[in-house]
């Protein structure tokens, strides 16, 4: 071999050394920027905000979308075959109440809500009483946990009283402080109000939303800071009285028993829904079988639109729908736990730890009911599941969280770097569009 060839062929190499080197440190310099700017979005005093507003805001989206399909045959049945969209039009007209009010919500700051704990509290409690009124109480289900008003309509009184037992709990046991450390501040008043309208809500026989107002009891009490040893009592009571009232009624029992398998039918009524439910999950497989194109709808599933409307999506939409939806409840609960650490307001930190507990909680609760995991509860799924009260309560929620994370410190100041950001861009585009105005 000349030693032209050997010159070239030891240039060419050292020429591939080189380029597979600057490829290796491009690799590394994109993975140390990806880390970088992914530790500076972790750490924004934005990015609670973002997380809250985002998942909730494609909850309600993919929602109003999962309603309108789930919704039309019994829709059709209401209307005697005239329209598929009664119950979806509800549903909408529910959410343009709920989002202004969110909106409202999240410009106020938080101690106007600590101001009005009491009065929300007085609100909720009021509410919650028209129950014992018979002429204005519905029995849906069962269950006695609804109130048609005259040129207002069916609401469901529960459902503000998770609202008001919130920020008033958050209220109350901020101001205690320190107190909380022994027995007697923990209990009174925060437990025993806590008690009264867990009794209201029993009075009409809904033990699903008594679950749900009993995690977030626990979700602003472990926060607050009382005793472990106050906490693990009344946990312990509180399992104690849900399985007597499991127990002392024949249809929870049933439904426990059905549950358990040792029901002597295995193709009882109360299996009808979770085995129509799993079918539905089933037969989605991966991707689904398309958006509207459910089957199981067509067959009498109960509910679909309501607490099973999980299962449609993972029919509709598959597995990968219905992951999607557990993610944004994930991210949804990351937000709140920010919020949580990050606020050196103790109102807050309460307050938000209730609301993240009602809502998140009885999304996975639900979720537990539809993949088979849990007894049938009756609980919907927040933001997901047809019904006025829930949506309009939870938007509130979501409303008030996003108040919170707009006070978490530096939030303000960074909202207002970037509205002068986005200004200062526009004022450099403007004469620019004018220009090509002129010019065309």
């Amino acid at each position: 071999m000349t030693a032209v060839g050997v010159g070239a062929r030891r240039r060419t190499g050292a020429t591939s050394t080189s380029r597979s080197t600057a490829t290796r440190r491009r690799k590394q310099t994109e993975t140390s920027r990806f880390a970088e700017w992914r530790t500076a979005a972790w750490a924004s005093p934005t990015t609670s905000y973002y997380l809250i507003g985002g998942a909730g805001l494609l909850l309600l989206l993919l929602g109003l979308v999962m309603v309108l399909s789930a919704s039309m045959v019994d829709s059709l049945n209401k209307s005697g075959g005239a329209t598929p969209f009664t119950d979806f039009l509800d549903q909408l007209t529910f959410a343009a109440i709920g989002v202004p009010l969110a909106l409202v919500a999240s410009r106020f700051k938080p101690e106007w809500f600590r101001k009005l704990a009491w009065l929300i509290l007085a609100g909720a409690l009021g509410m919650q009483a028209l129950l014992f009124i018979p002429s204005l109480a519905v029995r849906v289900g069962g269950n006695t946990n609804w109130v048609s008003l005259p040129g207002i309509g069916t609401f469901q009184p529960s459902e503000f009283a998770k609202l008001g037992l919130a920020i008033w709990l958050g209220a109350v046991l901020a101001t205690k402080g320190d107190l909380l450390r022994q027995w007697r501040h923990a209990l009174v008043p925060g437990v025993l109000v806590a008690g009264a309208f867990l009794g209201l809500v029993l009075y009409g026989h809904d033990l699903g939303t008594a679950l749900i107002l009993m995690a977030l009891v626990a979700g602003a009490l472990w926060v607050a800071g009382v005793p472990a040893s106050l906490f693990v009592l009344l946990s312990s009571f509180a399992a104690a009285a849900a399985g007597f009232l499991v127990f002392s009624s024949r249809n929870r029992r049933e439904r426990i028993m059905q549950f358990l398998g040792l029901g002597q039918d295995s193709h009882a009524v109360d299996s009808f829904q979770p085995d129509r439910a799993l079918e539905a999950l089933g037969s989605g497989g991966l991707s689904g079988v398309g958006l509207g194109a459910s089957r199981i709808k067509w067959r009498g599933l109960p509910a679909a639109q309501d607490d099973y409307i999980f299962a449609i999506i993972g029919e509709e939409l598959g597995l990968l729908g219905t992951l999607l939806v557990i993610l944004l409840f994930v991210a949804l609960a990351i937000g709140i736990t920010r919020v949580v650490k990050r606020h050196p307001d103790r109102f807050v930190k309460i307050t938000a730890a209730a609301l993240g507990a009602w809502i998140v909680g009885q999304a996975f609760v639900n979720i537990g009911v539809v993949i088979g995991v849990l007894p049938v509860i009756g609980v919907p799924l927040p933001l997901l599941s047809a019904g006025g009260s829930s949506l309009i309560t939870t938007l509130a929620a979501l409303g008030i969280l996003l108040a919170f994370a707009r006070s978490e410190p530096g939030a303000r100041e960074a909202f207002a770097a970037r509205r002068g950001s986005v200004r200062r861009s526009l004022a450099v585009l403007a004469p620019q569009l004018r220009r090509s105005r002129a010019r065309g």
